[in-house]
């Protein structure tokens, strides 16, 4: 594999959303719509939690759903974002991702950029751009709460600068076999909306089976660790061991990336 042509694949990603009219348009509704997020339900969630009056239901009730450690964070607007931003962005990054390979081969394009590089220099190009878009798009996300924290309180911007860079972060990995259910998918389908489609069945009718059989014989609970996400559940709290489950969805990531290289390996271009 050679690591170059992979780059290059990646940077294009980059190139289609950044360097773009219609990929600006794009961000800049995508920056509108967490102003909103931010000005209104975090904004206001926040003097919530650091009431003396309510301190103590909104401790009994965070401890019930185990979110107590999120409460004790002085940084309040990390911790409402890092709840609101772990359970949206995943299903964001299914619509923003839809399209990796899919539109290229309708047109011929992977055919003639074959000639040149490995499908799996292709495969892995356009998955590592999304990731790298992704990862622009979070931060962004993440500079706009820390700044809008530090306009509460200044003091509060040192302690929250390392919380942020680990919600980044846990926010990416979060991410990952997202990105690469669309980069399967992409190979099944013949246009980015089925691929959307498609994933939305996914989650809501083969995920409620797969959950539904391991309720019911808890000897093929394993099957859950099929569904990007399921670890969601463990990190949301913020608990000690919360680092572990983040092993989850790389795995996740890296099994759809290699059933993805089997399929197009094998199809016709």
């Amino acid at each position: 594999m050679n690591l170059n042509r992979t780059w290059l694949y990646s940077q294009f990603e980059l190139t289609r959303l950044f360097a773009t009219k219609r990929g600006w348009l794009a961000v800049t509704a995508f920056s509108l719509v967490w102003f909103m997020v931010l000005r209104y339900p975090i904004y206001n969630a926040v003097p919530f939690l650091n009431s003396s009056e309510f301190e103590g239901f909104v401790s009994q009730l965070a401890g019930t759903v185990g979110l107590y450690n999120l409460v004790s964070w002085p940084e309040a607007e990390l911790a409402i974002f890092w709840v609101i931003a772990l359970f949206t962005f995943p299903m964001f990054s299914v619509f923003v991702t839809a399209d990796q390979t899919v539109e290229d081969r309708n047109r011929g394009t992977v055919r003639f950029l074959t000639l040149r590089s490995t499908r799996f220099e292709l495969l892995l190009g356009r998955f590592f751009g999304q990731v790298l878009i992704l990862a622009a798009l979070i931060g962004l996300v993440c500079v706009a709460t820390l700044a809008m924290m530090g306009m509460r309180e200044l003091d509060l911007v040192s302690s929250g600068l390392p919380k942020t860079l680990a919600i980044w972060a846990k926010l990416l990995i979060t991410c990952l076999p997202f990105i690469a259910l669309m980069s399967l998918l992409n190979l099944v389908t013949n246009s980015a909306r089925m691929s959307i489609v498609f994933a939305i069945l996914f989650f809501t009718i083969i995920a409620s089976v797969i959950a539904y059989i391991g309720d019911v014989y808890p000897m093929f609970a394993f099957l859950n660790y099929v569904i990007p996400g399921h670890h969601i559940a463990d990190v949301t709290g913020w608990q000690n061991n919360s680092n572990l489950s983040l092993l989850i969805p790389i795995i996740q990531a890296i099994a759809l990336l290699g059933v993805s290289q089997f399929i197009l390996r094998e199809r016709d271009l």
